[in-house]
C-alpha cells in the first residue's frame, strides 16, 4: 500500500530570479559571442540558455489546504504540503489534491430496516483526505468511491436498526439519533480508510417510511400514542384513588365498608380516566340506596 511522503521543494521564488538571471547572461553572452563569431561559445550559451527555460517549467504553487502529489515516469517521489512557490524537477508529474473538508448528501435511498418495514433514508458525510499517496494511487476517483461507499454504509446501518423502539432497551433510527450517527461514522470511516480519507461527522438527514406503508404506521403510531398515554393516566388514577381512601380512613370522615369502597374507586376511576367531562348522578336517598 502506498503511504505519504512528506517531500520539501526548493524555494520557487529565489529558485524564479536565479533561472531569469541565467537566461538574461545567456542570451548576452551568446549575442556577444555571435558578434565575435565564436560559434562554439554561442553554441554553449544557447544551451544554458534553453536548459535554463526549461528549468522554469519545474515552478509550482501549493494553495492552502491543498497538496501537490509529484511521480516522476510513473514512479511516486512525494507530496509537498507547505502553501506557496516552489521548484522540483521540471520532469515531475504535479497532480493536484485537495485537503479541505467536504461534504455531500446521499440520495434516498429506499431500504428495508431490521423489521423489513421499507423506509427512506439519506445521510450528510463531511470528509476530507488525510492521506494523499492514497487517496491518489489506492482508488481510481477517489470522490466516487467516498459516494459510492458512503450509500453502502447507509444501507447497511438501515438494516442493522428499526426504524421504532419498540421497548426501551432497543435503539432505533428515529428515536436515537446519536447513536445512530455514531454507527453510521464508524461504518463508513471502515470502507474509506484504505483511501486515505477522514470522516469527520456523519448524520442522517431523511428519514421516513415508504410511501406504501406511510399511512398505516402513522395510525400504529398513533394507537402506540394513545396507549402509552393512557397506560400513565391509569397510573395517575389508581394512586389518586389510593390517596384518597388513605387520608378519608386516616382522619376518619366516614366509614366506608367494602362495598362501598368499590364503589367509590369505581367512580373516581370513571371521572379520572375518561376523556370527557363527567356527568355526576346526584344521590337524594342514602348512602345505600
Amino acid at each position: 500500500m502506498f503511504r505519504e511522503i512528506q517531500k520539501k521543494a526548493m524555494n520557487g521564488l529565489v529558485t524564479l530570479l536565479l533561472f531569469l538571471v541565467l537566461i538574461a547572461v545567456s542570451v548576452w553572452r551568446a549575442v556577444v559571442a555571435a558578434k565575435a563569431a565564436d560559434e562554439m561559445v554561442g553554441l554553449v550559451w544557447t544551451v544554458v540558455a534553453i536548459l535554463a527555460s526549461i528549468g522554469l517549467a519545474g515552478l509550482f504553487t501549493v494553495q492552502p489546504n491543498e497538496a501537490k502529489v509529484l511521480t516522476l515516469f510513473g514512479r511516486y517521489v512525494g507530496t509537498v504540503r507547505d502553501a506557496g512557490l516552489w521548484w522540483a524537477n521540471p520532469f515531475y508529474s504535479k497532480k493536484r489534491i485537495s485537503l479541505r473538508v467536504r461534504n455531500f448528501e446521499t440520495a434516498k435511498l429506499k431500504v428495508n430496516d431490521s423489521h423489513s418495514n421499507p423506509i427512506e433514508i439519506a445521510a450528510i458525510v463531511v470528509w476530507k483526505v488525510i492521506d494523499s499517496a492514497e487517496a491518489m494511487f489506492e482508488v481510481d476517483d477517489y470522490n466516487g468511491f467516498v459516494h459510492t461507499q458512503s450509500e453502502s454504509a447507509v444501507r447497511s446501518l438501515a438494516q442493522s436498526f428499526p426504524y421504532d423502539a419498540h421497548s426501551s432497551a432497543d435503539i432505533a433510527l428515529s428515536t436515537h439519533p446519536a447513536e445512530v450517527a455514531k454507527g453510521l461514522q464508524t461504518a463508513i470511516q471502515e470502507r474509506l480508510e484504505k483511501a486515505g480519507m477522514l470522516v469527520i461527522e456523519s448524520r442522517i438527514s431523511h428519514l421516513a417510511y415508504a410511501p406504501e406503508i406511510a399511512s398505516a404506521m402513522l395510525r400504529r403510531q398513533q394507537a402506540s400514542a394513545i396507549i402509552a398515554a393512557r397506560q400513565k393516566i391509569v397510573e395517575g388514577a389508581v394512586g389518586m384513588v389510593e390517596m384518597a381512601l388513605e387520608l378519608i380512613s386516616q382522619r376518619s370522615l366516614v366509614q366506608l365498608d367494602e362495598e362501598r369502597k368499590a364503589a367509590m374507586v369505581s367512580n373516581l376511576l370513571v371521572v379520572l380516566c375518561s376523556d370527557k367531562d363527567a356527568q355526576p348522578i346526584v344521590n337524594t336517598g342514602t348512602i345505600y340506596q
